[in-house]
């Protein structure tokens, strides 16, 4: 393998570690999905991923996840037992479907598009992480990757 092929998946692995051990020790989820898009992209698109694209795509993501699902879902969540073509499932989509919506246009108008916010937006839309609580955690983790991007930069 590529020097730089294995140096790229330790930078983002380690990203995810950092937040992995701060989970840990916090017990808070500081680690969730849309995190291993977001390492992957600051570390092969470094220029193109800036801290106002990536703080500002996922702040989109948090807000249009939480409106979503406490106009739409509030209470339920996506890996519930659910039948087919019943209510939660109905209120699940559609808090999905309009936080996906209410992100893209709001990344696209304040011009902070980064593409991992749309999973940011599904996590709490769909009732995984849905709290004001968990959106504060969500974007301290985000905070903390990109201030770990930027001193690995500086480092390197």
């Amino acid at each position: 393998m590529e020097k730089k092929v294995i140096q790229a998946g330790l930078e983002a692995g380690a990203y995810v570690a950092i937040l992995g051990l701060i989970a840990w020790v916090t017990g808070r989820p500081f680690i969730f999905p849309s995190l291993g898009p977001t390492a992957l992209a600051l570390t092969l698109y470094p220029q193109s991923n800036t801290v106002r694209e990536v703080l500002g795509g996922h702040l989109c993501g948090v807000i249009a996840g939480l409106v979503a699902y406490h106009i739409f879902a509030s209470g339920l969540v996506v890996t519930g037992n659910h039948t087919w073509f019943s209510a939660s499932n109905f209120l699940l989509t559609m808090s999905g479907t309009i936080s996906v919506f209410l992100t893209v246009i709001s990344m696209m108008v304040t011009r902070t598009v980064h593409a991992p916010a749309c999973a940011t937006t599904l996590i709490i839309s769909l009732g995984l992480l849905p709290s004001i609580g968990d959106g504060v955690i969500i974007m301290t983790a985000v905070m903390v990757l990109y201030g770990m991007h930027r001193a690995f930069r500086r480092i390197a």
